[in-house]
């Protein structure tokens, strides 16, 4: 790679960084995952920079290349995810990502939808991307964007609506709730 070249992917690295693992942590729903996954997307794209550079839209570019990454890694080998009625631990409170009680029901219902759904929830709402770029970014149709959302966002409303809040689980309710 030349200098140039270099330096302009450095320059993307830094300005990019926080939002990759912003997205890789919704994706995985864990902030030492997100970064792994935000590191191989990102040395995927280095070793194929000039193609990176060459596209319309580098941040998509770079954007699907981690959707594929968190994917890959399904492909790979299973990863073990254990689904409990009770939430983990929480993080250190410092943490951007964790701020609230509600981020955390939100994060545990969102692991809970499967590897596609969970794509298509984190880059059209949390990201903010249309449709047709999700679609091209996920390598499927729009319609199917349409309907993995539907699908997800009802799935969502279902386990948030049917579990009680987390500050129940501390002695918190209000009187004659169960």
């Amino acid at each position: 790679m030349h200098a140039d070249d270099e330096e302009e992917f450095q320059v993307f690295v830094r300005s990019r960084w926080p939002k990759l693992v912003r997205t890789a942590y919704l994706l995985t729903g864990d902030a030492h995952l997100a970064e792994d996954v935000a590191q191989t997307a990102l040395t995927k794209a280095y070793r194929s920079w000039s193609r990176v550079q060459r596209s319309d839209n580098p941040d998509a570019y770079v954007r699907r290349i981690l959707v594929t990454s968190h994917k890959d890694r399904f492909r790979k080998r299973r990863v073990a995810e254990r689904l409990t009625d009770a939430l983990p631990d929480t993080a250190d409170r410092r943490d951007p990502l964790s701020a609230s009680d509600q981020r955390q029901e939100l994060m545990a219902a969102l692991a809970r939808l499967p590897v596609r759904q969970r794509a298509v929830v984190v880059l059209r709402y949390w990201e903010d991307i249309p449709e047709a770029e999700v679609a091209r970014t996920l390598g499927c149709s729009v319609g199917t964007v349409k309907s993995q959302a539907s699908r997800a966002l009802a799935a969502l409303r279902r386990v948030l609506r049917d579990e009680p809040p987390v500050f129940a689980a501390y002695g918190r309710r209000g009187e004659g709730e169960q």
